[in-house]
């Protein structure tokens, strides 16, 4: 890979492995991540395909640097996240990934307003600047009753703040995990198509994990992820 290769991409993994292997548990009841080389540049849309329990949703926390891997590089923005320690890390997330999770995990209690202003926040936007940028965000994407409790909200408005809150730092990269398995197909297509969508506006990266044979046909770039190894496919 050239320096100026390198130099497009926003994600980029080199040689990572990660096992996960539980006391007691039957042979081959754990699994283990291989990725010798998988990159992402601005604006691509990439689908990590793979059966249930094949380590696709840990494949995302090492993606943001949530879980350490044993072995290699991942790289996000620019920057090794093992350089990054402690505040160093969470601020550079806050800024650079978006995460969207199959549970949405909004914060309950709390607005679709509120929610998208906790993500603001994070990412280090001057708090002057929370309150106008999350409703005009979220009336972007269809949400008019901002100041709504989340758990008041549908199942399809509560996909629409969690894209919001994952998008409102204008990240390089978002990961999605399995963001249609609780919805029907209705919906389900919706959603996809709004996520999709919505990073191309912004030009971000997506990289979706799922094994959702419905969101497959959305994606020109599919990786399989099998329980050997996972790397960049033409």
């Amino acid at each position: 890979m050239s320096d100026e290769q390198a130099a497009t991409d926003v994600l980029s993994l080199r040689g990572v492995r990660f096992s996960y292997a539980r006391a007691g548990d039957d042979v081959g009841a754990g699994f283990e991540l291989n990725v010798p080389d998988l990159s992402v540049k601005a604006g691509e849309q990439v689908l990590v395909w793979g059966k249930s329990g094949a380590g696709k949703s840990t494949l995302l926390l090492v993606m943001a640097g949530l879980v350490e891997p044993s072995a290699g590089t991942v790289t996000v923005a620019g920057k090794n996240l093992a350089t990054l320690l402690g505040g160093a890390r969470d601020e550079h997330r806050g800024k650079h990934v978006g995460m969207i999770f199959q549970t949405f995990n909004l914060l309950k209690g709390f607005t679709a307003a509120e929610n998208v202003m906790a993500a603001l926040m994070l990412g280090g936007v001057p708090a002057k600047e929370h309150r106008a940028r999350a409703e005009k965000l979220l009336g972007e994407l269809g949400i008019t009753q901002i100041d709504r409790e989340v758990g008041r909200l549908s199942v399809g408005q509560q996909q629409r703040v969690a894209v919001a809150r994952a998008v409102a730092c204008t990240p390089s990269v978002v990961l999605a995990d399995e963001p249609t398995a609780s919805l029907d197909r209705e919906n389900a297509q919706a959603a996809m198509e709004l996520i999709q969508s919505t990073c191309r506006r912004i030009n971000a990266a997506l990289v979706c994990v799922s094994h959702d044979e419905r969101v497959a046909e959305k994606f020109s770039r599919r990786v399989e992820l099998e329980s050997s190894a996972i790397g960049n496919r033409e």
